[in-house]
């Protein structure tokens, strides 16, 4: 989903997050499509300092983030309606999902990315995830079967589908369509967790807006859609299970907020098999030891700020999560002084106990500290932990809020250590825009711009550099992995 901001008249407004010394800001002007620089006499630290509104595409970044690279997007996903959506990595690779279908980005030079192929298959919003010689798509769009051909059809008719589709990535010049899966309801996003003895991976597959007139996707629906891929085999994808999350019918949505009707996004953590299911209305825990049967052990509700429970994140010990919420659901300006520090933002929840009696207990919430304009779509989005020995880091996507790097290694005081962003794509009306996914992948960070296409970002402060000795060969940040802690 995508979200949306307001003026700009930014306050001068000064946040440090240095450990010691005095922030003295100064800020140069500069015209539209050149760098401002927020610099500090100390040391690096993320600092909003702006006098007055950024000019159109002009940046703005804390010393400690740069861009040292964009790769535009180029036809046939060149348009304003073919929207750049989420990241997987494998190797020296980078795949970006498109409302049009995906681009395979070689990354081995993250200076100078270049473009092997791009897939020209509709199906919005084409979540993404990779797996050896495999990619998988989502297609959360109505279409008149289930090929990359086909045409958009109303989900009122019975034979149009949605759901999962997989491609053969060995050549990656010339992906190739392998099989394809329907779920109820399609799959707005989906996520990979590997099966125990390797030989497969499952999908949990999460969808929503069951409306009596969808054949396919009747209400209630409080369940997600578990596809079962045979590595060896994938053409014999299927699938295997579809559990029920919310037996009791979830939140109903009453008191504000999105009622329950399935799970917008599920990040897992195969190596404590535990999942964070972030689900309108609800934000869950889940067992995942039986791959085909997770069990919901805790859930949590916000009925005062959170308005769209939108995805999770866990710290690497497994004792934290982040849940976001996507305020507006992508289409309104949210990164204001109206709307306020605590809706639209993140939220910390310490996991205390252990085995079935773990609960998420609630810490604080995180906002980035900058206003942005009314023509600037600005919500927490999606983000990665950054692998930091010892510490809670993260980086994240804010659409056109920009990049943030956060700090919560204190669950109630959270604090933003750098951050990077454009000015807005119009200073007359609102364009959909920004970083949809910003990600932290072995030594740099790519966010994929709706608009703008592949950044890649540069960060270099003392509290990250341990993150630059690990080395993932592959990331789907949903499949969160395990890193080497003290």
């Amino acid at each position: 989903m995508i979200s949306f901001t307001m003026p700009r008249g930014r306050q001068l407004r000064f946040v440090s997050l240095a450990a010691t010394g005095i922030l003295l800001a100064t800020v140069a002007a500069a015209p539209p499509g050149h760098a401002r620089t927020v610099t500090e006499a100390a040391e690096p630290a993320a600092a909003a300092a702006v006098e007055a509104p950024l000019g159109v595409d002009e940046i703005s970044s804390s010393p400690n983030l740069r861009q040292i690279a964009n790769l535009p997007k180029q036809a046939p996903f060149d348009t304003t309606a073919a929207l750049g959506t989420d990241i997987a990595f494998q190797g020296r690779y980078a795949y970006v999902g498109n409302y049009n279908g995906f681009v395979v980005y070689d990354i081995s030079r993250p200076s100078a990315p270049t473009i092997v192929s791009q897939v020209l298959c509709p199906g919005a919003q084409n979540d993404i995830s990779v797996h050896g010689d495999l990619l998988f798509l989502s297609t959360d769009s109505s279409r008149s079967d289930d090929s990359c051909a086909s045409t958009s059809q109303s989900a009122t008719v019975k034979e149009s589908w949605e759901g999962i589709k997989v491609f053969d990535i060995s050549d990656k010049a010339n992906p190739r369509y392998v099989a394809a899966v329907e779920t109820a309801c399609g799959s707005h996003t989906h996520t990979l967790v590997p099966a125990k003895r390797g030989r497969s991976v499952y999908l949990y597959v999460s969808s929503y807006s069951p409306r009596a007139e969808f054949p396919d996707c009747q209400p209630p629906h409080d369940s997600i859609s578990i596809v079962k891929v045979p590595l060896h085999k994938p053409a014999e994808a299927a699938l295997v299970a579809t559990p029920n999350l919310f037996p009791d019918g979830g939140y109903e949505g009453r008191q504000g907020g999105s009622a329950t009707s399935g799970c917008h996004d599920i990040t897992v953590y195969p190596a404590k098999d535990l999942a964070a299911g972030a689900c309108m209305g609800d934000g869950v825990l889940l067992d995942i030891s039986d791959r085909e049967a997770p069990r919901v052990i805790n859930r949590v509700r916000d009925t005062t700020n959170f308005a769209f429970w939108h995805s999770a994140t866990f710290n690497n010990r497994g004792t934290k999560v982040v849940f976001t919420d996507e305020l507006g659901g992508g289409s309104g300006a949210t990164c204001n002084e109206t709307v306020g520090p605590e809706r639209g933002a993140n939220a910390i929840y310490d996991i205390t106990g252990r085995g079935d009696a773990r609960t998420m207990e609630f810490r604080s919430y995180y906002k980035i500290p900058r206003v942005n304009a009314a023509t600037e779509n600005c919500v927490a989005h999606n983000g990665s932990l950054i692998p930091v020995l010892g510490k809670d880091i993260m980086v994240q996507a804010w659409y056109q809020g920009g990049v943030s790097v956060w700090d919560f290694t204190d669950s109630r005081k959270p604090k933003e250590i750098a951050f990077w962003e454009r000015g807005p794509l119009s200073d007359t009306q609102l364009i959909v825009g920004g970083a949809w996914s910003t990600y932290y992948y072995n030594g740099h960070i790519y966010s994929s711009d709706i608009q703008k296409g592949l950044d890649v970002l540069e960060l270099n402060d003392w509290r990250t550099w341990t993150a630059k000795f690990v080395h993932y060969p592959r990331l789907n940040v949903q499949t969160q992995p395990w890193y080497l802690s003290w």
